[in-house]
């Protein structure tokens, strides 16, 4: 007769793989390798750079216009790349810059006779989705960005998976001189104001930040229960899209950082719940500038039927010219100005209505 001790014993035992079955898919396997140490030093001597006095400020004079940065980050190949030339092609170039962090383990075509000439950083590195990867990539962008030009003004963050939503002209009149784009700004009479070089005197960075989410715990003990503390409470932790678009002052306050940097880069021990990118810029910048921020993003995501934390994918048979009226509306601003994810074979309806419909002012 067996005791009950060895039953017990020998119930658990039989029941270790079915425990391990259950929960293989909330843990890591085979989690992204550690930021190194000599990329994290290349970071912070390029950090360092852009954040020195003579780079930090912008350089406007009367005869220099505000310009928009646009940031692409991408590990393949730009696939909506001839939409996006078509888009800057009515633009003065006086009036943005492009960049783009490629992931150099992959081989991506660069383009030629396009905006995108030469507009590839050197000093990409590769990425890991769900890993703080994504954000050292973001603050390389936004760093090297402010390093080339003084008149860089706002910081667009996008994907090769994004669209623009309407014509250059109509985002840069929205972004700098617009007086009623920002419907939650409405009651504030300096955000109407105007500067001399057509500038508003105060404008924010259009962010998401989300402070009520259901998984926001299971988030923030991905790395362990005590781990983000004390520097980043839950009561401060933030989620949002990681495309947003950023003013100056908050892209130099992101590539400063070295706080709460320490935190989110450590790994996690749940792979079904580590989104670093999601929650490292709106929880940073919730913190230490609340109200400089919107706390809502430009860029139109659609997360029904979401798979495997991707957003849902639009296929070439629902882009339509409703669609891209659908996707423009928001009850934040006037309109949304990106869009994403689309599907790479949508390149060629996209095309057929980027004319008429998505690029028309």
């Amino acid at each position: 007769m067996f005791s009950t001790p060895f039953i017990l014993s020998f119930s658990l035992l039989l029941s270790l793989p079915i425990i391990f079955f259950l929960l293989a898919p909330t843990l890591n396997p085979h989690p992204p390798p550690p930021i190194s140490l000599p990329d994290e030093l290349d970071d912070l001597r390029l950090f360092h750079r852009a954040t020195t006095p003579s780079f930090a400020s912008s350089h406007l004079s009367s005869s220099s216009s505000p310009k928009i940065a646009f940031l692409f980050l991408t590990n393949t190949d730009l696939h909506f790349l001839p939409l996006w030339n078509r888009f800057f092609r009515t633009a003065k170039t006086s009036h943005y810059n492009i960049y783009v962090h490629a992931d150099p383990t992959v081989n991506i075509t660069r383009p030629q006779n396009t905006v995108f000439d030469d507009r590839f950083i050197p000093n990409a590195k590769r990425t890991f989705r769900a890993s703080a990867t994504l954000i050292s990539a973001t603050r390389r962008l936004l760093a090297t960005a402010i390093l080339d030009d003084p008149a860089n003004a706002y910081f667009a963050v996008l994907s090769q998976y994004c669209i623009p939503l309407h014509s250059f002209n109509y985002i840069y009149r929205s972004l700098f001189t617009s007086k009623n784009f920002d419907l939650t700004s409405n009651s504030d009479p300096e955000s109407s104001g105007l500067t001399q070089y057509g500038a508003r005197v105060k404008y924010k960075s259009f962010i998401e930040i989300v402070s009520k989410e259901p998984r926001l715990w299971k988030r923030y003990v991905a790395r362990g229960r005590f781990v983000m503390m004390p520097e980043v409470p839950f009561e401060e932790f933030r989620v949002g899209s990681q495309f947003f678009v950023l003013t100056r002052k908050h892209a130099l306050l992101v590539v400063k950082d070295r706080t709460l940097w320490r935190k989110f880069k450590l790994p996690c021990y749940r792979a079904d719940e580590c989104y670093p990118e999601e929650h490292y810029f709106p929880t940073l910048l919730s913190m230490q500038d609340p109200n400089g921020v919107t706390h809502y993003t430009l860029t139109r995501v659609n997360w029904t039927g979401t798979v495997a934390g991707h957003p849902y994918t639009y296929k070439p048979k629902e882009v339509s010219a409703k669609l891209i009226h659908e996707l423009r509306k928001s009850n934040d601003s006037s309109s949304y100005l990106f869009a994403r994810k689309f599907s790479p074979d949508c390149l060629r309806p996209l095309m057929r209505i980027a004319d008429s419909v998505i690029l028309r002012e």
